[in-house]
């Protein structure tokens, strides 16, 4: 069902204070509550910081999606696609790097939207599978992504500020368009 209002955009440079800030906000809003502050202080100061999106932005191996609902910058994704699992290594694929909608707009099925024009990409790109880490005691994010096909086949390592915690792996086969 396609969702009224909403606007997904490629971002580029000029999108990076915008993204820099979307992105603290919602990972800030998603993991806060359940991890050390100097721990997420540390990650934040380290890799959410503008210098390093806009290093993101400029790499070529990776796409970020800025969706609008109602002209309100509600949420992005991240693919990319230089990173392979040793267990995909037979296979083409493309990693969901990043996906995340602010608070307020959650329940208006944008993460499904970002997610599904993230597949709609890697499949008109010549991708075989999507995958991704996701944290294990994220269980909101896990069921969003078991209730769209997607299944484990791994697990790595995520560190954040200087807690190690285990990310689940997960990857949904593509259907090739025809």
């Amino acid at each position: 069902m396609p969702v009224q209002n909403l606007l997904i955009k490629i971002a580029d440079v000029t999108d990076a204070l915008l993204l820099t800030s979307l992105g603290i906000t919602t990972f800030i809003a998603a993991f806060a509550k359940d991890n050390r502050k100097e721990d997420m202080d540390k990650y934040i100061a380290e890799e959410m910081n503008i210098g390093k999106i806009t290093e993101e932005l400029k790499d070529q191996n990776s796409l970020f999606f800025l969706a609008y609902f109602n002209d309100d910058l509600s949420g992005y994704a991240k693919i990319r696609w230089s990173k392979i699992p040793d267990e995909l290594a037979n296979n083409i694929p493309i990693e969901l790097e990043r996906i995340y909608v602010l608070e307020k707009h959650q329940g208006k099925k944008i993460g499904a939207a970002l997610l599904n024009l993230c597949l709609t990409h890697a499949v008109t790109h010549g991708y075989d599978t999507l995958w991704l880490g996701v944290w294990g005691q994220n269980h909101k994010a896990i069921n969003f992504y078991l209730h769209r096909g997607f299944e484990f086949f791994g697990s790595h390592q995520f560190i954040l500020g200087n807690d190690i915690q285990t990310d689940r792996l997960m990857k949904k086969v593509l259907q090739q368009m025809v």
